[in-house]
């Protein structure tokens, strides 16, 4: 029997904005780490094989607005945490960083693909378990800050309530 082999996202599939969040978690994990300035940081990150496919515009956003709103950003993630925010690893904080600054700041982007994308950065940076970590995190953020874009989307097929049924009389019940 032959099972379908599941398909790997490669270097070539990904999009320009998916390269830009790479580039900035990886620049936020040297702001956390190394608490190197976030000019010094962005020069560096530019000159990374690879940046040129990135959206240096998005890439700018992400990175300069997640600096800049810190202590914003930590104010709306640490509530929902079930652990200080200093126990966080730099890699899971930078990834909810990037998904509350694109909730807040890039509404063209719809809030599945913003949690999506996040989930993906954890996992392809991230501990083993992080990214659902991540995925409760944010879930519960983009309710908070999309409320109607989230009440609007349809709910996924494993979370769906069962149909309702009505009672069917049986022989004896007159109708």
């Amino acid at each position: 029997m032959n099972t379908p082999t599941p398909k790997v996202r490669k270097a070539a599939d990904k999009s320009a904005r998916t390269r830009s969040r790479e580039f900035a978690l990886q620049a936020l994990y040297q702001h956390f780490v190394g608490k190197n300035d976030a000019g010094d940081i962005d020069a560096f990150t530019r000159d990374l094989a690879g940046f040129h496919k990135a959206d240096s515009v998005h890439y700018d956003a992400l990175l300069h607005g997640c600096v800049t709103q810190a202590d914003a950003l930590d104010a709306l993630i640490t509530p929902l945490l079930d652990r200080p925010l200093v126990e966080l690893s730099p890699i899971e904080r930078g990834v909810l960083w990037i998904g509350v600054y694109e909730f807040q700041h890039c509404l063209d982007v719809p809030w599945r693909v913003v949690l999506n994308e996040c989930i993906e950065l954890a996992k392809s940076f991230g501990g083993t378990d992080g990214h659902k970590y991540v995925n409760g995190v944010l879930h519960q953020l983009a309710a908070q800050l999309r409320p109607v874009e989230v009440a609007a989307a349809p709910a996924k097929a494993g979370n769906r309530a069962p149909p309702r049924r009505e009672p069917v009389a049986g022989p004896d019940e007159a109708a």
